[in-house]
């Protein structure tokens, strides 16, 4: 029930390495294709659809948006498709074969794009796989950006998070560093990067109940962040 991504995107000197227990390598493989196909049925559509309807209706009219760490594609080309007005290309540190949108390779740091080349950048659960925020967001922060990530309160909500991380990303070798930050550790990775929310919202119905009690329940956000200074 969890949070794939679409990852970012570490660039090599952000990557905290990722240790696992020996297993037999057959074990792994099936262990994996289980978990992945389980996701791919009961979680991925509905969430990507929640998230692309979520995201399309707080971009700005007749933008050009940079999905950074875009995966796949699904997300941007389903924003793209309930916004026709929008102009959406992509970046990745590994860029995937059939990707559904323009993507190009980025080292996870620093963009291949001058800046006000684009007017939106969206970070759609990328910075939980960094090893420091800061430095992305810092990176992204000569435009709009539309944000989707975590909150960690205590150690239930960390523990919550790492399950559905793993489950949602381990089967795609993406790198787990479970860099998960409170409400008030964002406040201040905005405010040292002189960005503030000009929205901010939890409200985000990702998963059928039951389920929404456990892996919901507050543990997302969606942030419009712009300069400080612009507010």
């Amino acid at each position: 029930m969890p949070t794939e991504k679409i990852a970012p995107k570490i660039s090599p000197h952000q990557v905290v390495p990722d240790h696992h227990g020996e297993q037999n390598p057959q074990q792994k493989s099936l262990l994996l294709n289980a978990v992945k196909h389980g996701h791919q049925t009961f979680v991925h559509q509905r969430r990507v659809r929640v998230l692309a309807e979520a995201l399309a209706a707080q971009i700005p009219p007749s933008s050009s948006v940079l999905d950074i760490g875009c995966g796949d594609g699904t997300i941007a080309s389903l924003i793209a498709q309930q916004r026709p007005d929008l102009t959406i290309q992509g970046v990745e540190i590994l860029p995937r074969p059939g990707c559904k949108i323009a993507c190009r390779p980025f080292d996870g740091a620093t963009l291949p794009f001058a800046d006000n080349s684009v007017d939106l950048c969206l970070l759609i659960d990328v910075l939980h796989h960094t090893s420091d925020v800061r430095i992305l967001l810092r990176e992204v922060a000569r435009s709009y950006i539309l944000l989707k990530d975590h909150l960690s309160e205590n150690a239930l909500d960390h523990a919550t998070l790492r399950f559905m991380d793993w489950v949602g990303n381990r089967p795609h070798g993406v790198t787990l560093t479970y860099n998960y930050q409170s409400r008030a550790q964002w406040n201040a990775h905005f405010a040292a990067c002189n960005l503030a929310p000009a929205t901010f919202s939890t409200n985000l119905p990702l998963y059928p109940a039951p389920f929404s009690a456990l892996v919901g329940r507050n543990l997302h956000f969606i942030a419009f962040l712009q300069k400080a200074s612009a507010r």
